[in-house]
């Protein structure tokens, strides 16, 4: 009998097997919020919760699910007052901050802060996601699907099953449905949303707060950045979504986050909600070690060298450091979040770990099991996918995601595509956003910095794999290019002759008719250099990269459910995949090394002592200094009259949880989770209840912030404020 027979047998839900699983320890998990009553409710209470899993997530009644909002699709935002006002990182809304800024009025530099409705800052694009509901469609979306397919078929028929469900869905004129894979494709639930389209910047600290740090103290513990910022949610005046327009009100939220003023103490329980991205629990030991061995060290390489590239310009030029401050700061956070990542799997013994599990997979086993030999098969996978997966790694992070222009070609090459494949009618489909984008595309593109990242990367694709991954059109023997020289010469030329590297170029193009602007773009012979260098990248490791990738994934699939099936005692909990979830811990401290132990929480004390004046990091506003020394803390202080900034606690988070709330025991926010310490940072792939926390801005810095530092107390006011455990302090008077 085949595996995949086997497991279409298997009829019981995978749930079933996690409710007759015992507890792992607290901290790891990112559980899905209407499966809490029958799986956590009982252990989240033994742990203090006060709440019950009816008031996280109910159908029947505003509950907390109802604060929790989509920011964007990339981040995680709360709603706090009844007047639609979100929190979230201020690293979350750099790019809208960003776009506000400009040299004469730098937001980014110097904060803002509306002081009424009217001078909220309209984000076009910007979306706030509510989920209404959430259905198991399992049944729905396997029906079927039969052990005869092929990884390409039953991919083929899933996909089709799904477009069904959601075209037979009862959704009201403002909500959509999104089906999202679980288990490795074991499982599939409905995601019915409501996306407000009208979100509008209200407050942000400036950077020497909000990025306090930056890169330096990026993944770093102990912690004192900002890290928070303010949106509002609009809607039409029957609170329904609608575009931006000036007639638009504050949205009115079914439920809201009360603040707590109560502070943390260890042991004390947190909950963070939101929108984790992703996490890959279940590989097995062998994608684990190519992690570890072979791409995360390419991608650090190649990051690196990107990365000290932009910093030299952004230190010397305000206007750089503008347009570049979102892009540097995106490609650094993954970048150290790498290194952490592999020193966290070498500090866990990760792969040795996974090599003891495996055996005991193995060691379960019953005779002629239909699972017998599929690690092998799986060994024998990743083994073939090594070359192409490294080939790949390069490819998209050198031309999709550090090089501008080289990026914008494949945008370019979408706009061909749709010509030569569906006509003018495909054409005009997409051109008008297209060209829409380019404005702000180009706003932020220096051509040096590009020119430069673009020949110091090319240098290392050349240099770092084997030859035949490398075109003919880029090999040094065809370019006459000597073996220790860089190809900054060859890219420097090769931007002269293009027509397509500023902004005034291409709105010249896009000015005329669909066969003459496709005709020169693929002329150009930028465009030209990138669009043979991806038919070659196409035919030579994508493709076979994609089709082992299938293999891969079905196997995965097969051995996830294997793992459900043969370890009864675990608690298992689905990958994060960008959909809502609930992890919970408790407040405290670790140990990161030897002879090195880290506290709960940080204090404003510790801003001070990292004050740097000048500095690109640690530099801080001459107000903020005095009303330090002034110890003008007023309620936000603690019981020791400190002011808190950031504290850590066991919550199981990773991408996309930026912004989520840091909740209480009782249902309040505590604080914006940020950040994880980066000997914690491989929880994606290895979570380890010793060393794994994220990390908070306490809430009552954030409300320091904005009351005493900023004089924006008005949007204090409209907070419901509360102290849970009874410590209530009175505001000192004016």
């Amino acid at each position: 009998m085949s595996i995949l027979c086997h497991l279409n047998r298997l009829v019981f839900p995978v749930f079933i097997v996690l409710l007759n699983s015992t507890f792992s320890f607290a901290g790891e998990g990112m559980w899905l919020p209407q499966l809490l009553k029958a799986l956590n409710e009982k252990e989240m209470k033994s742990m203090g919760m006060k709440i019950s899993a009816e008031d996280i997530y109910s159908v029947n009644k505003g509950s907390l699910k109802d604060a929790i909002v989509h920011f964007g699709g990339f981040c995680t935002s709360e709603v706090i007052s009844s007047k639609g006002l979100l929190l979230t990182n201020h690293h979350c809304g750099f790019g809208q901050i960003q776009n506000h800024s400009t040299v004469e009025n730098n937001l980014i530099k110097n904060g803002f802060w509306a002081k009424s409705f009217a001078d909220e800052l309209p984000n076009k694009g910007l979306t706030a996601t509510f989920i209404d509901y959430i259905d198991d469609v399992t049944s729905k979306v396997l029906d079927g699907v039969g052990s005869e397919l092929t990884a390409a078929a039953r991919q083929s028929l899933i996909d089709k099953n799904i477009d069904k469900i959601s075209k037979n869905y009862s959704l009201g004129k403002h909500q959509k449905v999104m089906i999202r894979s679980f288990f490795d494709g074991n499982n599939y639930y409905a995601f019915v949303t409501t996306t407000f389209l009208d979100v509008r910047l209200v407050g942000t600290p400036p950077e020497s707060i909000g990025k306090f740090g930056a890169d330096t103290d990026n993944w770093v513990w102990p912690r004192h950045t900002g890290d928070f910022s303010f949106f509002r949610i609009y809607a039409d005046k029957n609170n329904q979504p609608a575009e931006y327009s000036k007639d638009n009100v504050p949205f009115t939220p079914k439920h809201f986050l009360p603040i707590s003023m109560d502070g943390v103490e260890p042991g004390d329980f947190t909950m963070v909600f939101g929108f984790p991205g992703r996490t890959t629990q279940y590989l097995p030991e062998v994608a684990v070690d190519q992690i570890l061995n072979s791409l995360n060290p390419a991608r650090i390489n190649i990051r690196e060298t990107s990365l000290q590239i932009m910093d030299k310009y952004m230190r010397k030029d305000e206007k750089i450091k503008i347009q570049y401050a979102a892009k540097y700061a995106s490609l650094a956070n993954a970048y150290k979040k790498w290194i952490g990542e592999n020193l966290g799997l070498k500090k866990s013994k990760a792969l040795a770990k996974k090599e003891k599990y495996e055996n005991t997979f193995t060691s379960r086993l019953e005779k002629n099991s239909p699972y017998t030999g599929l690690l092998n098969d799986v060994n024998r996978l990743y083994d073939s996918i090594s070359g192409y997966a490294l080939a790949r790694e390069y490819y998209a992070e050198i031309l999709q995601r550090n090089v501008d222009l080289t990026s914008y070609m494949f945008t370019l090459q979408r706009l061909v595509s749709a010509y030569e494949n569906n006509g003018e009618a495909g054409f005009q489909k997409i051109f008008p956003g297209i060209k829409s984008g380019a404005e702000v595309f180009y706003k932020d593109v220096d051509l040096k910095i590009d020119i430069e990242k673009f020949g110091a990367l090319l240098t290392l694709y050349v240099d770092r794999l084997p030859a035949g991954f490398v075109p003919e059109l880029l090999r040094r023997e065809s370019l006459g290019i000597n073996k220790d020289e860089s190809y900054h010469s060859m890219i420097s030329d090769l931007y002269k002759q293009s027509s397509l590297t500023t902004y005034n170029e291409i709105s010249e193009i896009f000015s005329k008719d669909p066969k003459t602007i496709t005709d020169l773009i693929k002329k150009d012979p930028l465009y030209a250099t990138i669009f043979e260098w991806s038919v070659f990248a196409n035919k030579t490791f994508l493709t076979p990269y994609n089709s082992l990738k299938a293999d891969i994934d079905l196997k995965q699939a097969m051995y996830t459910r294997a793992q459900l099936e043969k370890f009864p005692e675990k608690r298992f909990y689905p990958d994060a995949n960008s959909t809502l979830r609930v992890t919970y811990g408790q407040v405290n401290g670790y140990s990161a090394q030897d002879a090195v132990n880290y506290h709960h929480v940080t204090y404003l004390d510790g801003v001070l002592e990292k004050y740097k004046p000048g500095d690109y990091e640690f530099d801080l506003p001459k107000k903020y200094i005095e009303l330090y020394n002034k110890k003008e803390f007023d309620r936000y202080a603690d019981k020791n009259g400190k002011l808190p900034v950031c504290f850590i606690a066991s919550n199981h988070t990773t991408g996309g949880n930026s912004g989520s709330p840091g909740i209480d025991a009782h249902g309040n926010l505590i604080g914006i989770n940020f950040d994880r310490v980066w000997e914690g940072t491989m929880s994606d792939i290895n979570y380890d209840a010793s060393i794994c926390r994220n990390i908070m801005v306490d809430v009552r810095y954030i409300l320091w912030v904005v009351d005493v530092f900023a004089d924006a107390g008005h949007l204090v006011d409209e907070m419901k404020l509360v102290h849970p455990k009874g410590k209530k302090k009175k505001k000192k008077a004016a």
